[in-house]
């Protein structure tokens, strides 16, 4: 079947194993946060406000349901990104290139990192090793589950 699938069926699967790789990245970091009773991160806020300042854009509201806008768009800027990046990886796949899990892994966490880095939000060289552990154990588990599927989808 993998022979007959164009570009727009890879890129479609490849957005499903990216919905499917979110989803075990959400578990892990959700598992993290019950287990040892640390927070919720705020950087996916901190960048959306970041990005709307950038662009001279404002969020509409104030007070709750202005933060509550803030958290539903950091929110889907993490699904966008891994559905997205999982998108890019089923194009890819298309093209006959087969990307495992830790290039997977490497390009999910510079295409989320990435822009909170360059806009201020976070700095990951200051991170200690239990804030990158915090970080690369829930990507990792993105990029497995997405490599795993996109194999899967080869052999269906």
């Amino acid at each position: 079947m993998s022979n007959t699938t164009g570009p727009v069926g890879w890129m479609l699967r490849g957005a499903a194993a990216g919905a499917a790789g979110t989803t075990a990245l959400n578990v892990v970091a959700y598992l993290d946060m019950a287990l040892r009773g640390r927070p919720a991160s705020s950087t996916p806020q901190r960048t959306v406000e970041r990005m709307a300042e950038t662009a001279h854009l404002s969020i509409p509201g104030e007070g709750d349901r202005r933060a509550s806008r803030v958290e539903g768009l950091g929110a889907l800027t993490g699904l966008v990104a891994g559905i997205g990046v999982g998108g890019l990886f089923g194009l890819a796949r298309a093209a006959g290139f087969r990307a495992g899990t830790l290039l997977t892994t490497a390009t999910v966490l510079v295409s989320t990192n990435g822009p909170m880095t360059v806009l201020g939000i976070t700095d990951p060289r200051t991170w200690s090793r239990t804030d990158w552990i915090s970080d690369l154990v829930p990507h990792l588990a993105y990029g497995a589950v997405v490599a795993s599927t996109m194999d899967a989808f080869d052999r269906s």
